[in-house]
């Protein structure tokens, strides 16, 4: 898995002159962040294009860290296995209120239907849906591979976005409410 950092000021991803990926521990840091808060917050709003638009509705991601995807189990029959296979970007929003992480991923989706697939991702809960488990004919997998990822980590106590509001108005300067990371993830080497 590459990756590339990106930076407020800097559009474009840092490169070597040979075109290798520069990769720092930073970079591991912010891959591990998403990774982390992907893990944390399970549940996120998936968004895909229709012929009027966008809709996102909520689903339970199983990330694979392994294989820089991330899986959700899925009908058949529903709405959004029509939308992907038609406009396959999607957008997702996790967000962990604890730590005031705020995650988005765009990405490529697709429908798979494959048993092995199926019953990776398959958790207890799922049945509550399909009774069949993950051999019920209605169960299919949304795949989605991430290409990029943007983070916004803001202060995790009130009190302290409190202080930096009250010191941005006294001051006439902007409040430091957390750091923007935005990381670029190639999943395809």
């Amino acid at each position: 898995m590459g990756f590339e950092r990106y930076s407020k000021r800097d559009e474009q991803p840092s490169r070597i002159t040979s075109n290798l990926l520069i990769r720092t521990m930073a970079d591991h840091e912010h891959i591990d962040r998403v990774w982390d808060i992907i893990g944390k917050v399970g549940v996120c709003m998936l968004t895909s294009r229709f012929a009027g638009g966008m809709r996102a509705r909520p689903l339970e991601a199983r990330p694979e860290r392994q294989t820089g995807r991330l899986l959700f189990i899925t009908d058949v029959h529903s709405t959004k296995t029509n939308e992907v296979e038609r406009w396959p970007d999607v957008g997702l929003v996790f967000i962990d209120a604890t730590d005031k992480a705020y995650l988005s991923i765009t990405g490529k989706a697709q429908i798979v239907d494959d048993a092995e697939l199926r019953a990776a991702a398959w958790r207890k809960t799922d049945a509550v849906w399909w009774p069949g488990g993950p051999n019920d004919p209605e169960v299919c997998v949304l795949v989605v591979e991430p290409t990029i990822a943007e983070l916004w980590d803001g202060p995790t106590s009130a009190a302290v976005a409190a202080f930096e509001f009250a010191k941005a108005r006294a001051t006439g300067t902007e409040p430091d409410l957390g750091e923007n990371r935005k990381v670029s993830v190639n999943m395809k080497d």
